[in-house]
């Protein structure tokens, strides 16, 4: 490799992480439906890029706001992978809701919005979720 090509790649930024919020509510879970499917992903958890200077927990929150108009904090990192269908590094963040009610805030990006009860889930999300989400979801729902 070159010099020049050398450089050009250690100055490439890196796709920035994405943040994914999982909301737990009475007994449900958030789920928003994309306008834009990415093959099997169509339902997921409110989420979207990490801006410069932001910590995934404060995207996850900002995100929830944005695409859904709901108020959450930030209650718990749940983990980050390598997402299996779309290819980005995707952290989760438990939050919980403390005003407002989920509805379509920005129809750009999101098409409908869903309480989902733990059992409805795999209709949602066939592919499955994140072992770590999962387990977070299997006890906050059934409690």
């Amino acid at each position: 490799m070159s010099n020049r090509a050398a450089s050009q790649e250690s100055n490439a930024q890196p796709e920035r992480r994405v943040a994914g919020a999982v909301v737990a509510y009475e007994g449900r879970v958030l789920l928003v439906r994309r306008r834009v499917v990415e093959g099997q992903l169509s339902w997921q958890f409110p989420a979207g890029k990490v801006e410069t200077g932001e910590s995934c927990e404060e995207a996850a929150v900002r995100e929830t706001k944005v695409e859904t108009g709901l108020d959450v904090v930030a209650v718990a990192q749940l983990g980050e992978r390598v997402h299996p269908i779309t290819g980005r590094h995707v952290s989760y963040t438990a939050c919980e809701v403390v005003g407002g009610t989920a509805y379509v805030a920005d129809a750009d990006e999101v098409a409908e919005v869903a309480w989902v009860t733990l059992s409805d889930v795999p209709r949602y999300v066939p592919y499955g979720l994140f072992k770590p989400v999962q387990q977070y979801l299997d006890v906050v729902l059934r409690s």
